[in-house]
């Protein structure tokens, strides 16, 4: 698949661009009754987010393109098919290449709508 299906890509569930960590990519997420969250991400361009700390675990998994978690001063370099966990509390930041689709899972409610 070279994207989403549309049913994940509903503008109720869009991301607020002004909760992205990172420039000009779109997210979509989706919460579970225990407050959970999990958003999905499509990178148009080579990008960088800032660093962030999450109360809360969180679990990357990268669907296509290339997605490099830093945390701890390690570059985690996720191809896809491959997996991450970020514990909760953990300084960390991302890259990726254009084209790179990630699917990540929040143990707390990291987007904050209505």
């Amino acid at each position: 698949m070279e994207d989403f299906p549309e049913f994940m890509k509903r503008e109720k569930n869009k991301v607020p661009s002004e909760q992205q960590n990172t420039r000009d990519i779109e997210g979509y997420y989706f919460e579970g009754k225990d407050g959970s969250q999990m958003a999905f991400w499509t990178y148009y361009s080579d990008r960088e987010s800032k660093e962030q700390t999450h109360e809360f675990d969180e679990y990357t998994f990268c669907v296509s393109g290339q997605y490099i978690e830093i945390f701890n001063g390690i570059e985690h370099v996720l191809n896809p098919g491959d997996e991450l966990l970020v514990p909760k509390g953990t300084p960390h930041r991302g890259k990726c290449i254009a084209g790179t689709r990630t699917i990540h899972a929040f143990g707390g409610k990291r987007i904050q709508k209505d």
